[in-house]
């Protein structure tokens, strides 16, 4: 049975991706902000952030939210994270791959997560210590052990194109050993699907609490690690950063070989 919290949240998220889903067949109608250098925001999904803001705010009026649209608002013990968007650039070229993320964090710690992909109505939860599930079904992190074969994850993403080189040079050396390289434009699924089995690991740099608090919680409760570059644990999840950070993801075999080699191709030194 699902806790009260989680019941707020799939329902927010059910409400913020119903929002999503109505606007899709009006993309050219839509009003498209630049927030920074190649990063942009739609006004839908201002739209899909105020009705998932509505929704949660009945379950707890007092607790913080630390929203991409909307920041940071309040201080409390337990944090609302959310990206009611993750994907915009996919959502706005009809690309079907982005998703609603909600997380309750608890001092800095993701306590619950949900991320909800409404076309493929495919809902992703974990809570601490209570594993991860997809549609109600439990999910575990690939087995595999080497990046020799591997299936990886990674983004370019727009606040981080002044380190380019150094990430090509990582994708370079990744290239020669693993199976392939995808770079799918979500950060939120794709770490869902990383807890899901279906990619082998994830990583990416510049991200920010709200792309990342929910599926970090689904890939530990699902039995993987996370990391930084330098292999460090991740911060606080419900704090934003000036330039973001850096995180890899995936079983705890595959983790390791992945941040050594993220090091000694130079990328992890472009942060230092």
């Amino acid at each position: 049975m699902l806790q009260p919290a989680v019941n707020i949240m799939v329902k927010a998220a059910r409400a913020g991706g119903n929002v999503l889903l109505r606007h899709m067949h009006r993309l050219d109608a839509l009003n498209v902000v630049e927030k920074q250098r190649m990063d942009y925001a739609s006004e839908v999904d201002g739209l899909a952030e105020a009705e998932i803001v509505k929704e949660l705010r009945r379950f707890h009026p007092a607790y913080a939210f630390l929203g991409e649209e909307g920041g940071a608002q309040g201080k409390h013990r337990y944090t609302w994270v959310i990206d009611p968007l993750d994907g915009t650039s996919n959502y706005l070229h009809g690309m079907p791959h982005w998703c609603v993320s909600i997380a309750l964090v608890e001092n800095g710690e993701p306590l619950h997560g949900v991320i909800f992909d409404p076309l493929r109505n495919e809902l992703f939860i974990a809570t601490r210590g209570k594993g991860a599930v997809l549609n109600d079904k439990k999910i575990r992190v690939a087995e595999r052990r080497d990046i020799a074969g591997a299936m990886l994850i990674t983004g370019f993403p727009p606040r981080e194109r002044s380190r380019l080189g150094p990430h090509l040079e990582c994708v370079k050396a990744l290239m020669a050993e693993a199976e392939d390289l995808r770079r799918t434009g979500s950060a939120a699924l794709d770490l869902a699907w990383v807890a899901a089995g279906r990619a082998d690991a994830y990583f990416e740099a510049g991200v920010q609490p709200w792309d990342i608090a929910a599926g970090a919680l689904l890939v530990r409760e699902a039995g993987g690690r996370l990391c930084d570059y330098r292999g460090r644990a991740p911060g606080r999840m419900d704090v934003a950063m000036a330039s973001g950070t850096q995180i890899i993801a995936g079983n705890v075999k595959l983790v390791e070989p992945l941040q050594q080699l993220v090091v000694s191709s130079g990328y992890a030194k472009a942060f230092d």
